[in-house]
């Protein structure tokens, strides 16, 4: 795959919803309910997170669900990338981005939305052919207000900024001619998941999934 197409495929996945849901779960046995309730509610797209020893498990129970595409996050190296794809996932997401792992999922057809938090990030990923790329920490790298700024030289680039988003700043993002969509884990708090009130996270899923971009 090249950066282009992986590029092509990445945005289609942001256009899917203004909300990816960035998923922490501990117990597989919540994976298929909260992807359906998720989906239910209009967020297609869903980014499990490689920080349990059970996400491998949860991505291949999500990616059961009709409706939902399911990605893969905090992609750290090509082993991780190899599991992601076959535990089911379409897509990848990473807190940075190194050239190994650029590599691999481009050698295994994986679009990545590559982590950036420095215009220097950026143009690396743009040198490369990614025009698709995920703003990390988002808050904590200045908010809204530094990507749009990001986006006065590097206006080729489009962004998922994730990490401190919520209800309340969403849109602060959303406004911004580079923003995608934004990622963020407020569709599906821990107590609600633990709870299975499936759904009260449909309706916060309904609620991120009516905001305007």
């Amino acid at each position: 795959m090249t950066p282009q197409d992986a590029s092509l495929k990445a945005a289609a996945v942001c256009a899917l919803a203004p909300v990816v849901p960035v998923l922490v779960v501990n117990d597989v046995a919540h994976a298929r309910p909260l992807a359906e309730a998720l989906v239910a509610g209009g967020l297609p797209a869903l980014e499990v997170t490689l920080r349990t020893p059970c996400a491998l498990d949860v991505i291949r129970e999500m990616a059961k669900v009709e409706g939902g595409v399911v990605g893969a996050g905090t992609l750290l190296t090509p082993a991780d990338v190899a599991a992601a794809i076959a535990a089911g996932a379409k897509f990848g997401v990473s807190p940075g981005v190194t050239d190994r792992l650029l590599d691999a999922c481009e050698a295994q057809d994986l679009p990545l939305l590559a982590g950036t938090s420095t215009a220097s990030d950026v143009m690396k990923l743009l040198e490369r052919g990614y025009t698709v790329a995920k703003f990390f920490p988002a808050e904590a790298n200045g908010g809204a207000p530094a990507l749009k700024a990001i986006g006065g030289p590097l206006p080729q680039m489009k962004f998922c900024p994730t990490g401190g988003i919520s209800l309340k700043n969403a849109n602060d993002y959303l406004s911004l001619s580079n923003t995608l969509c934004v990622g963020g884990s407020w569709v599906a708090p821990n107590d609600l998941v633990v709870k299975g009130d499936w759904k009260a996270i449909e309706e916060l899923a309904r609620e991120a999934a009516s905001l305007s971009r």
